[in-house]
C-alpha cells in the first residue's frame, strides 16, 4: 500500500469542536493517519494535491436497513405502520440471498460514493444463514468499514407484535465462532435487537442475554411513534439491561426520563431524522437528547424510503433542530439571539459521535494520528461551494455526493477523481433490476392482511 500526502487542503478534524487546519497536509502510512500539519517534508509518499478542498473523516451511519435499496423508495410514501406491514409482512418475505446480496451490495457502494466510509447495517431480513452469509460477503466485497447488526428475520419482524419469537441465537453463535471471532475487521458483528415495544419482555432480556454472553453491542428501536408510548426504556432498566455499549435508536416519544436513562447508563442515541418526519415517528429527539447529555449519532434508516447520503440528513437535522429550538423565542414574541445547534456540531454528530456509537471511536470518525485513514476530500471549487468561507457550513449547507471527489478507507481509494474505483456499474444494475423484478413480481396478486393499504399503489408493472 503506498503512502500518501493530502496536501494543502482545508483538513477538517472532527476531533475538537471546530478543528480546521487551513491549509494543512495529512500523511497516511499503511492504512492510518501518520501525520498532521504545514508543510510536511515525505519524500517516499505520493504527495496528491488537494489545495482547496476539504479534507475530512468519512461519515459514519449509525442504522442503515441497507438490504432493501433494491426496493428504493418503494416506501416514500409510506407510514410507519404501512412501511412495518410493507416491508416485513410483504416484500421481505420474496428476498432470496442472492437479493439480500444486491441490496447490500448496492446500499454500500452507495454510502461510500456519498461519502459515508463506515455504516451499521441493520439487517433484520435475515431467513436463513445463507442470507446471512449473503449480507455480509456483500459488505466486504464493498469495501467500506461496517458494523454487521444481525437482526433476524421474518419470523421475528413479520407476525404478531409484541413477538413471542426469540432472536435466532443459533445463527449469531455460528458467526461469532466463525468469521467474526476476532473484532479486528473491516466488518465487525454486532446485534440488532427489537427490545420491549416489538418484542415480549421474556424474549427482550432473553435476545439481551445472548448479545451479553457473545461479547456483542446491541443496537434497539425505541421510542418510534405510539409504538414508543409504552415506556421501552423504563422497563429495559427495571430488567437490569441498560449498557454502555447500548445505542438507542429514534428516541421520538420516551419520555424525559428515560432519556435520562439513557444518559445515566452511558448509552448512545441514532437520530433518523428524515425517515422519522416522514414516518411518524414524533419530532426528532436531537434537542431533547443533547439536553440530558447525550451526543446523538446520525442515520439514514430506511433505503426502501429515502436517499443514502449523510449530507441530507445533516442538513435536515439541523434545520428540524433549528426551527425548533427557535419556536419559544417567536411564541413569546422575541427575536432568537443565536442559533443553538451549530454546523460542526452537526458534522460531529456524523462523524466522531457515529463512531463513537459504532464501537468504533478509537477506530475512526476524526482525524488524529494513529487512526485508520477513512478521508472524504471534496470538491471546493465548484459553483456550489467557492469560495470556501465557512468549511462547516459548506458541508452541511452546500455539500451533496456529487461533490465527493476522494474517498479512502484503511488508506485505500475506493473513489478516486469522482469515480469508484474497481465497480462494474453495468453489473450492479443488472443485479439490481433481476432482484427488483424477484421481489416485486412475487409479491403481485399476493394478499397481505394487517393494515397494509398502500397510498399510491404499487406500480407492479
Amino acid at each position: 500500500m503506498p503512502n500518501l500526502l493530502l496536501a494543502g487542503g482545508i483538513v477538517v478534524t472532527c476531533a475538537g469542536p471546530n478543528e480546521v487546519l487551513w491549509p494543512g497536509d495529512v500523511l497516511v502510512r499503511d492504512g492510518r493517519i501518520a501525520a498532521i500539519g504545514r508543510d510536511l517534508d515525505v519524500p517516499d509518499a505520493e504527495r496528491i494535491d488537494v489545495s482547496g478542498r476539504i479534507v475530512m473523516p468519512g461519515l459514519v451511519d449509525t442504522h442503515r436497513h441497507t438490504w432493501q435499496s433494491i426496493v428504493r423508495n418503494i416506501a416514500s410514501d409510506w407510514t410507519l405502520d404501512q412501511y412495518l406491514v410493507g416491508l416485513h409482512a410483504g416484500l421481505s418475505r420474496y428476498f432470496r440471498p442472492e437479493d439480500t446480496y444486491a441490496g447490500n451490495l448496492i446500499g454500500a457502494l452507495e454510502a461510500l460514493d456519498s461519502g459515508v466510509t463506515t455504516l451499521l447495517d441493520w439487517s433484520h431480513n435475515l431467513f436463513t444463514p445463507e442470507h446471512t452469509d449473503a449480507a455480509i460477503d456483500a459488505l466486504e466485497e464493498a469495501g467500506l468499514r461496517a458494523v454487521f447488526s444481525h437482526g433476524g428475520g421474518a419470523p421475528q419482524w413479520g407476525g404478531v407484535m409484541p413477538s413471542p419469537v426469540p432472536h435466532p441465537a443459533d445463527d449469531v453463535r455460528r458467526l461469532r465462532s466463525g468469521r467474526f471471532a476476532a473484532n479486528d475487521g473491516r466488518v465487525t458483528l454486532g446485534l440488532a435487537l427489537r427490545g420491549p415495544q416489538f418484542s415480549t419482555m421474556d424474549v427482550t432480556v432473553a435476545d439481551f442475554a445472548l448479545a451479553r454472553e457473545l461479547d456483542l453491542r446491541v443496537s434497539v428501536h425505541v421510542g418510534d411513534g405510539h409504538w414508543g408510548k409504552t415506556r421501552p426504556v423504563h422497563r429495559m432498566n427495571a430488567a437490569g439491561l441498560l449498557a454502555p455499549t447500548t445505542t438507542y435508536v429514534h428516541c421520538n416519544t420516551l419520555a424525559e426520563d428515560e432519556l435520562k436513562l439513557i444518559a445515566d447508563t452511558g448509552g448512545s442515541a441514532s437520530v433518523a431524522t428524515d425517515v422519522e418526519m416522514q414516518m411518524g415517528h414524533g419530532w426528532p429527539a436531537t434537542g431533547r437528547l443533547l439536553a440530558v447529555g447525550v451526543q446523538p449519532s446520525l442515520s439514514v434508516d430506511v433505503c426502501s424510503s429515502i436517499g443514502g447520503d449523510m449530507f441530507t440528513t445533516m442538513r435536515t437535522t439541523l434545520a428540524v433542530q433549528r426551527a425548533t429550538d427557535n419556536h419559544a423565542a417567536v411564541e413569546a414574541g422575541e427575536a432568537p439571539e443565536r442559533v443553538k445547534l451549530a454546523c460542526s456540531d452537526v458534522l460531529r454528530f456524523a462523524t466522531i459521535e457515529g463512531a463513537r456509537a459504532n464501537g468504533l471511536g478509537d477506530v475512526t470518525g476524526s482525524l488524529e494520528v494513529g487512526k485508520a485513514a477513512d478521508i472524504v476530500v471534496l470538491a471546493g471549487d465548484t459553483l456550489a461551494t467557492m469560495p470556501v468561507n465557512n468549511p462547516f457550513g459548506t458541508i452541511v449547507y452546500a455539500a451533496h455526493p456529487g461533490l465527493v471527489r476522494d474517498v479512502l478507507v484503511d488508506g485505500r481509494f475506493v473513489k478516486r477523481d469522482g469515480r469508484l474505483v474497481g465497480v462494474d456499474l453495468d453489473r450492479l444494475r443488472a443485479l439490481a433490476e433481476a432482484s427488483r423484478d424477484h421481489v416485486i413480481g412475487s409479491m403481485a396478486g399476493a394478499e397481505i392482511g394487517g393494515r397494509w393499504q398502500p397510498e399510491p399503489k404499487l406500480n407492479l408493472a
